[in-house]
């Protein structure tokens, strides 16, 4: 049956073409759109580049709403606001602190748990298919902090014990066995030993984009301005053409609200304006992502260097990128590791976030046959395949036996 039914996605990121890959599994004919060429200068391509099946413990906590004003007098921390936007996000973060509640924490934290428990498992059935060549590397990922804060660092702790997240406690000493290059300012940390990283993000993504455009796929590289139905079945608009569709999946991450405004459904969907520097050459200093979590910073890794990610600023898709929050990652990059060369490509990215700290992935409240797959928040990258085959089985109307009402739009209505 799925053999002649055509599916539209809008949105040529991880989650776009792992909805895509998936799809295709299961017979489905798919056309994916995009503004932009894949792996251009978004999120999927300027992430940190974590595989992280960790990190289930949300932002929406007690700790951090407490933690709120200081972080953003400190200019070094891991918070900042345009505050020219302050104003369109109050609807948001009244939403954000009535889900901050010990009891939506713990929601939250396990249903991030089911499908993060999923994520590698689904990475591995799209990564059988290509050739990866070094490009993912499983060393675990490393947190580290100082005795700030501490508090916060037990809570996250004990919640993942409590799932049944297998993590390691690690001391002064076995940082430094890891990680000899940081300068010795930790007290402890946490070792994930079964995280992984990517080597380059923009690289694995191109990959997994040929391999849909070899099974038969298509890209059309226009802006998609509006969806229209024709009965039930939805049509693509863009300003002066038009692309009907038996099903359709808005995955276009923070872009995704223009389009779910105007179907009609009020998401509160925002953007958690995300940056990064690299510093070339650099690369062998570190074996591994490590994250400081007192700042709210890590660096990774990479092909490209060392790449500096971190930061969470509330400023919306519009406001031009922060020179101070660039400054930022740059003196936390010294602070951890010392001297280090000029450096290059400031980048500024948008993570899609809802004040739940849930994605929204599920079928449109209005229209049977439009389906969502947004709002992973800093989980973008690690997320993109369990989602697209979370979606795909939606779209197949297969059985699951994951509880899937969490993560539907209907929980804004």
């Amino acid at each position: 049956m799925s053999q002649n039914i055509k599916v539209g996605i809008v949105g040529a990121g991880i989650q776009g073409i792992s909805n895509a890959l998936f799809l295709q599994k299961k017979g489905f004919k798919v056309t994916i759109f995009d503004r932009d060429n894949p792996g251009t200068t978004a999120a999927s391509y300027g992430n940190a580049g974590h595989f992280s099946p960790y990190a289930s413990v949300p932002l929406n906590r007690p700790d951090v709403l407490a933690d709120v004003p200081a972080m953003l007098l400190n200019s070094s921390g891991p918070l900042a606001l345009k505050w020219n936007y302050v104003p369109k996000m109050i609807p948001w973060f009244i939403k954000f602190i009535m889900n901050s509640s010990s009891k939506n924490m713990m929601h939250t934290a396990k249903n991030m748990h089911q499908i993060l428990d999923l994520a590698l498992p689904a990475y591995d059935e799209l990564f059988d298919e290509i050739e990866l060549e070094g490009l993912v590397e499983n060393k675990g990922i490393l947190y580290i902090w100082n005795d700030q804060d501490l508090k916060s660092r037990e809570l996250e702790i004990n919640i993942r014990n409590e799932l049944g997240v297998e993590q390691q406690l690690v001391n002064k000493s076995e940082i430094h066995d890891l990680e000899p290059h940081i300068k010795p300012f930790y007290h402890a940390g946490v070792f994930y030993p079964y995280a992984r990283h990517a080597r380059n993000p923009k690289k694995i993504l191109l990959k997994l984009f040929d391999l849909f455009l070899k099974k038969g796929g298509k890209f059309n590289k226009v802006n998609i301005k509006d969806i229209d139905f024709d009965e039930e079945q939805p049509i693509f608009k863009t300003e002066t053409q038009s692309y009907i569709f038996d099903k359709a999946v808005i995955a276009c991450g923070a872009f995704s609200k223009r389009l779910t405004d105007n179907l009609d459904e009020k998401i509160p969907l925002d953007t958690e304006r995300g940056y990064h520097v690299h510093f070339k050459g650099c690369d062998h200093l570190l074996k591994r992502p490590v994250i400081f979590s007192n700042r709210g910073f890590g660096i990774t890794p990479m092909e490209q260097g060392l790449r500096v990610v971190g930061t969470v600023e509330f400023g919306g898709l519009d406001n031009p990128l922060s020179k101070s929050r660039v400054k930022n990652l740059i003196n936390n990059a010294k602070y951890m590791l010392g001297d280090l060369p000029e450096h290059e490509d400031e980048w500024l990215g948008f993570r899609p976030s809802l004040p739940d700290f849930l994605p929204v992935m599920g079928p449109s409240k209005n229209h049977k046959n439009v389906f969502y797959c947004f709002g992973h928040h800093h989980l973008g990258w690690t997320l993109g395949p369990i989602s697209g085959k979370i979606i795909s089985g939606m779209i197949a109307e297969e059985n699951t036996n994951l509880n899937l009402k969490p993560y539907s739009s209907l929980r804004f209505s």
